[in-house]
């Protein structure tokens, strides 16, 4: 069983896209994650970072920079055998690196997973009186 320490976490590289694509699949077949052809995982590996255990991915997390304000975390998945490792913790640290690094100012996440996120530092609210409000027009299509 992997530790702490057995876990890198680095950037995705070109050669991860297959493994990557392997391993959204069951998150994506459960409904966690949006299915990606692997034409966009190709196009989206500059913005995922992978966590790997003895060369094997065992998670991943992706910073969608949407502007110098704004940037998402997207596409956070462990695998549940590696869970209770500080894997996402990881991961999401490595996005809000990257926006800092960016100078990107607000990071935001869209998930079912409100308590990991507030653990992580995240809130429901922007300062000041902002909130961020959706609508999901691919019931209207």
């Amino acid at each position: 069983m992997a530790t702490k320490t057995d876990v890198i976490i680095r950037p995705a590289l070109d050669v991860d896209a297959l493994e990557l694509a392997a391993f959204i699949q069951p998150f994506v077949d459960s409904g966690k994650l949006l299915p990606r052809t692997l034409d966009e995982l190709n196009e989206l590996l500059p913005s995922f970072f992978v966590a790997e255990v003895e060369g094997r991915i065992v998670g991943c997390a992706a910073l969608e920079v949407y502007s110098p304000k704004l940037a998402e975390i997207r596409s956070l998945a462990v695998s549940p055998t590696a869970q209770g490792l500080g894997i996402g913790r990881r991961l999401v640290a490595a996005c809000i690196q990257r926006a800092q690094d960016l100078r990107v100012l607000e990071v935001m996440a869209v998930t079912s997973a409100d308590d990991f996120f507030i653990a992580c530092g995240f809130d429901y609210t922007l300062p000041g009186e902002k909130r961020a409000l959706f609508i999901q027009t691919r019931d209207r299509l």
